[in-house]
């Protein structure tokens, strides 16, 4: 008989040691009974899994509220402009995925970081003179979510902390704290229609600063920054030597009015991970294919954060290679009327709304410039009767049955974004609800006053 010391199961940092007998019989070794344990279940959650926190889910789930039964549900609070069905992809667009499908090529396992020949697809679409790209350049992911999540996992260590704004897109937060993240919140300026604090931005940066991240064109904003602001905002992460995580999934999304500055090509010396994707501009989130490209003219990234990047892509083998192998067809067939079309429809959608609003008492939005959102203060001293967003936003739902997310999700409490992918027919309905909602609930300086005085 043989004897073995094997590490068990236990708490605390040591897990007790046990001698264990092994008995052979011919060809099969059997376990023999440990002395000093008694089996038993102890399954329990990760301490991952116990970091993992979405506040937009854990708001809108803590919503216990029906709509009025009287009247249809219009929902404003879900980013997919697939809901509805009035802004469908392009015919070339699932035209190229059949093709893929019918040709029975793209069955199997792609490389983890994506098909060489797609790779090269995405590189020549986005290359520019003032940010080169080539296909080493570029990592396909599954959907934009999971790019961030590899730029994240690839740029900050657990005990680092990365730099996100508010209001901003809620799952920055969710992915960094599952990894021992910090989270240092940048502030938004509503009065300058969503331009970055740079003085409070610089302020929050320390030695465990791992990465920055800047969103544009924004969600929850709609905001679209402009050349000179990336210039400021390039200038603090290069005087402070941080690099940037760049969320451009709305990339190109912009109104007529406005020009939308990819931050990379503004960049002499910061290096950045730019996460882009199809779900948005292409109508297709379900479809999941995302990427990063790499710009790192300096070299500061060097071979280390590429080495990086392609080992965490090997955890789930790369997206969808169906897509992958429609993708080069999709970049070069889409028509570009498809992509005009599409932010005619959210430009005339965003007017209607933001000027429906704008004329309502105790309602202040601020008009969007791209994107599909845009975000709508509500002055909380006239509607005195909630104590904030989530509970206005409920009674929305209640007596109006209109849904839009309080910007406490956020992290911007009394505010609430609304999305503007809906048909201008639920557009104007449902800003003729909030209309009729607020009026029924607003108090002017003295009414709200009395109020107060009552509680």
């Amino acid at each position: 008989m043989d004897s073995y010391l094997i590490q068990v199961n236990g708490r605390g940092d040591h897990a007790p040691m046990r001698d264990v007998h092994l008995k052979s019989t011919g060809n099969t070794i059997s376990l023999g009974k440990a002395k000093g344990r008694k089996p038993r279940w102890a399954v329990r959650a990760s301490e991952m899994s116990k970091k993992t926190f979405n506040p937009v889910r854990a708001i809108v789930d803590s919503m216990k509220v029906e709509p009025n039964p009287k009247k249809a549900m219009i929902s404003l609070s879900l980013g997919d402009p697939t809901v509805f069905g009035n802004l469908p992809t392009n015919d070339e667009v699932t035209r190229a995925v059949k093709e893929v499908l019918d040709s029975g090529q793209c069955n199997g396992y792609a490389p983890s970081i994506g098909y060489q020949s797609c790779r090269e697809a995405v590189a020549a679409y986005y290359n520019c003179p003032e940010a080169p790209l080539e296909a080493q350049d570029v990592i396909l992911t599954s959907g934009c979510s999971q790019a961030i999540e590899l730029a994240l996992a690839v740029l900050a260590n657990p005990g680092q902390n990365i730099l996100v704004p508010r209001p901003g897109f809620s799952l920055y937060k969710t992915l960094a704290l599952s990894m021992g993240i910090e989270v240092k919140l940048y502030n938004l300026l509503p009065e300058k229609a969503w331009e970055v604090d740079l003085e409070h931005l610089e302020s929050l940066v320390d030695e465990k600063t791992a990465c920055l991240i800047v969103n544009n064109p924004s969600n929850p904003c709609g905001s679209v920054f402009s050349k000179s602001h990336l210039q400021e905002i390039l200038a603090v992460a290069s005087r402070q030597c941080v690099p940037i995580l760049a969320d451009e999934i709305y990339g190109d999304m912009v109104f007529t009015d406005c020009k939308y500055e990819p931050i990379a090509t503004l960049s002499t010396n910061v290096p950045i991970l730019s996460c882009g994707g199809l779900a948005k501009r292409w109508l297709v989130p379900g479809w999941r294919m995302g990427w990063i490209l790499i710009h790192d003219r300096r070299d500061i990234f060097g071979n280390e954060i590429r080495d990086g990047l392609v080992r965490l892509s090997q955890r789930i083998l790369g997206p969808c290679t169906l897509v992958q192998g429609a993708l080069e067809r999709i970049l070069r067939r889409t028509p570009p009327e498809f992509y005009h079309n599409t932010l005619s429809i959210l430009k005339s959608n965003a007017d209607l709304c933001y000027a429906a609003l704008s004329a309502i008492p105790g309602l202040q939005p601020v008009r969007p410039a791209g994107a599909m959102y845009l975000m709508v203060e509500i002055e909380m001293e006239h509607f005195p009767e909630f104590e904030n967003d989530v509970e206005f936003t409920e009674r929305l739902i209640s007596e109006q049955s209109v849904f839009c997310l309080p910007a406490t999700c956020f992290e911007y409490p009394n505010f609430f974004r609304v999305v503007i992918t809906v048909s201008e027919e639920m557009i104007l309905e449902a800003c003729s609800r909030i209309q009729e909602f607020c009026e029924m609930h607003y108090q002017g300086a003295e009414g709200a006053q009395d109020l107060e005085c009552d509680k």
